[in-house]
């Protein structure tokens, strides 16, 4: 492969993840969001709490607060008509706190929620000066497959309304609902440790469901959970998340395509931030459906120095890591193509550890039964890699079946020089000369799709 279009092409995806850098982890200035349809207020304003029974519709002339967590249930649609403004009211963000408000869609109810580019619909806290983890986020459950043993209750909440995989629960054509031009800001709740609600939390949602140009801005976990299921995503953009950007676990199959995610330059979890993390489950068992998100067009950007990449000591605990643009592990099975990940020590990396020699990530690549073509990984160590025990890493070859292009710290500085501010109204700026890869390359027709409805 000619390597010369593949740099320009991926220098060109550096100069939208240097300019969102440089000014995603700044206070978000309430004049740069987009306008909202209607004139919100204009209605007498209106706050939500408990249990919602049967349909409601959400006006855009009016604001509304989820006061505490709010759920969907007994078959019921909530329609929420473009430009709406619903804030979450803010908790204590301390872990086991209380979690503020929050959206959580049961099994078999549905969200109706279709914004436009000039309208979105808009998530965000109650607050006047906002912080990652004011509220606890949005939570959709369905009644797709997953690879649980039991019935469960979705990460993050204790309230057994939130239960999920539950037997004769294999309808994959389930539909919960539309999610479209959604932003979701400053989510994120901690019950304890790694059990948190994220900003858009999917769990068991089948592929009758739209979910298409969402965003997830500053949430305190995840930006964006896939609890098994199958629902297909596309047009997704994480922004400063706590933890992982894109996380696939417990039997998740669909699509995830264009997407774009961006690392919190002024912290990191604890638990090690990546942009993906995918798991066949926590013990990387051979339950079936067996975890294969499938991505396509996606661009993970990390941080831009090798030194900060290794830093181990960042907020809000003192000791965020930044972890791996792909963590691939626990016997999960994957589908990466036409995709560009920079800004970690560890560019895709796959875990040899669980379940067995035979039953692992690392061996179901070697023996072709995954897919990785056409991608560019940069890695300030090492681009691709195997490990053991998530400590001891090595490189790793992934050109199998196909090539892939990847750039080491002997590169250089893969984030010097780049051009500041960025102007992402204009199309040529998303028109990657000849690079098919990516958030924007020309799979997606090189538009600028993130422009107008989003926070950068």
């Amino acid at each position: 492969m000619n390597k010369k279009p593949l740099l320009v092409a991926a220098l060109s995806v550096m100069t939208v993840a240097g300019a969102i850098l440089a000014t995603s982890c700044k206070k978000e200035n309430q004049a740069n969001r987009p306008v909202l349809a209607g004139t919100p207020g204009t209605c007498p304003d209106s706050t939500i709490s408990g249990v919602i029974t049967s349909d409601i519709y959400l006006q855009s002339c009016r604001i509304y607060t989820l006061s505490g967590l709010v759920y969907v249930t007994n078959g019921a649609k909530i329609t929420i008509e473009k430009g709406t403004r619903i804030l979450g009211s803010v908790g204590n963000h301390q872990v086991g706190g209380t979690t503020g408000g929050g959206l959580v869609i049961t099994r078999g109810s549905k969200i109706i929620a279709e914004g436009t580019a000039a309208e979105p619909i808009v998530f965000t806290s109650a607050s006047s000066t906002p912080q990652s983890g004011d509220w606890a986020g949005v939570v959709i459950l369905g009644k797709a497959k997953t690879n649980w043993q039991t019935s469960k209750i979705v990460e993050g909440i204790s309230d057994p309304s939130a239960t999920y995989a539950t037997a004769g629960d294999t309808i994959n054509t389930d539909n919960s609902g539309i999610l479209k031009y959604v932003r979701i800001e400053y989510p994120g709740y901690q019950l304890s440790a790694n059990n948190e609600i994220n900003g858009l939390t999917l769990a068991g949602v089948g592929n009758g469901t739209v979910l298409d140009y969402i965003e997830v801005y500053k949430s305190n976990d995840d930006s964006f959970e896939f609890f098994g299921g199958c629902v297909n995503a596309s047009h997704l953009l994480s922004v400063d998340a706590l933890d992982d950007m894109f996380d696939t676990d417990n039997g998740y199959t669909g699509a995830i395509t264009y997407a774009l995610g961006v690392a919190d330059g002024s912290r990191a979890d604890f638990s090690q931030a990546n942009g993906f993390e995918s798991d066949n489950d926590a013990d990387g068992s051979t339950n079936a459906p067996i975890t294969r998100p499938k991505y396509n067009y996606v661009t993970i950007v990390g941080v831009p120095d090798a030194s900060q990449a290794a830093d181990q000591t960042q907020a809000p605990t003192g000791t965020g890591i930044y972890g791996r643009a792909a963590h691939l592990r626990r016997n999960t099975e994957f589908e990466i193509s036409n995709s560009i990940f920079l800004g970690y020590r560890w560019g895709v990396s796959m875990d040899s550890q669980k379940s067995s020699a035979t039953a692992n990530t690392v061996y179901k690549y070697a023996n072709g039964v995954d897919v990785f073509c056409n991608n560019i990984v940069e890695g300030y160590l090492l681009p691709t890699s195997s490990e053991v025990n998530f400590t001891t890493f090595t490189a790793y070859t992934m050109n199998i079946g196909c090539s892939n292009t990847v750039y080491t710290a002997s590169y250089g500085n893969e984030f010097a020089g780049l051009d500041f501010p960025f102007d992402h109204s204009a199309a040529a700026d998303y028109n990657y000369a000849g690079g098919s890869q990516g958030a924007f390359g020309t799979g997606s027709g090189g538009t600028s799709w993130a422009s107008t409805w989003t926070v950068f």
